[in-house]
């Protein structure tokens, strides 16, 4: 019989001190060369080590091999400029310096299937690996060369589709791409961005999730959430569409924002990865409140569906509080798992 409630992180995990800067997102390599790739690899067996260890179900390699969850795709790609950075609001919250397209782009050369293949060789879980959505993709950068959001998102999409492809052949069992954007630019992801997905993931046969949060805990997401008002809606707006999509799985935040969690009815059908651990708080949630929030996603969704998760990626966070977290989160699943067999 299969597990009820698998549990998995939403992505990234935070590296050790000594191959990065701790708690810093786009923090630069401490290491280089043959020791980058060694130390990267020895980041990746303690991360799945931690996350078996807490009790974690899929795992990941918790981006342990990339600076970050989108521009270290983006980089690897033709037609990207990484030496003439500008600087660009993202998601309309905050400035960051980053890479423009200056030619068609495409990919010449895998980008993470030698680290899923590392990553399958360590562990007989099943592996769940992110990559960036074309939308928040297009959203990371400035474009000298399409200047048209569509059509360099579908661009994007067929180079996810290439990657994707070499690591499902790697022996990763669900592909999530990760679509922070979709809670912004909710028209878009209605006229175009759900068919960009739908290109990146054409001929998969592993699951495939979409990530939906509401962004790391760093300053400029938590002062952007405090203007949302008293109910986060915005997930309402694009569920229905994902509803309709081939997506398997759709994760989402909902532990400790607003949302409210009856938008859950609104994936009928899909598996959801109901997002049960804060990001943005060093406060390491006690096992019966990541079980209330088990409870709470059961009024809306059947328990087969319900696979507890982070609510975002924990880059920023010190490795005993992501450490503590990933506990609490485990626990809380065996709590409601527990209460459903008896």
């Amino acid at each position: 019989m299969k597990k009820l409630f698998p549990t998995s992180t939403a992505g990234s995990l935070p590296k050790p001190s000594w191959l990065a800067e701790p708690e810093t997102l786009w923090s630069p390599w401490k290491l280089e060369g043959a020791e980058l790739t060694l130390g990267k690899q020895d980041a990746l067996r303690i991360t799945l080590k931690e996350q078996e260890h807490a009790g974690v179900d899929i795992v990941s390699d918790g981006e342990q091999t990339r600076q970050h969850f989108v521009t270290t795709f983006i980089e690897n790609l033709s037609g990207v400029d990484f030496e003439n950075k500008k600087t660009v609001r993202i998601r309309n919250r905050y400035d960051a310096s980053v890479p423009g397209i200056v030619g068609p782009v495409s990919r010449q050369k895998p980008v993470f299937v030698d680290d899923a293949k590392f990553l399958r060789a360590q562990t007989n879980q099943p592996i769940k690996w992110a990559l960036p959505g074309p939308m928040t993709m297009v959203d990371t950068l400035y474009d000298d060369y399409y200047q048209d959001r569509k059509k360099l998102a579908f661009e994007f999409a067929k180079a996810l589709n290439q990657e994707a492809k070499e690591l499902e052949a790697a022996g990763v069992n669900i592909i999530q791409f990760d679509e922070p954007a979709f809670n912004v630019f909710l028209d878009d992801v209605n006229e175009w961005g759900i068919e960009a997905l739908e290109i990146a993931k054409a001929g998969l046969t592993c699951e495939t999730a979409v990530h939906i949060c509401y962004g790391y805990g760093i300053k400029a997401n938590t002062d952007w959430k405090k203007t949302l008002g008293e109910e986060w809606r915005h997930y309402e707006k694009t569920f229905p569409a994902i509803q309709k999509s081939s997506i398997d799985i759709v994760s989402l935040e909902c532990h400790n924002g607003r949302v409210p969690l009856e938008v859950l009815s609104l994936l009928k059908g899909k598996k959801i990865m109901v997002g049960a651990i804060d990001v943005a708080t060093d406060t390491i949630e006690t096992p019966e409140e990541v079980a209330a929030t088990i409870r709470e996603a059961l009024k809306y969704a059947d328990a087969d569906k319900i696979y507890p998760c982070t609510n975002c990626g924990m880059a920023p966070l010190s490795r005993d509080v992501a450490r503590g977290k990933l506990h609490a989160l485990a626990a809380g699943a065996e709590i409601v798992r527990k209460e459903l067999s008896a």
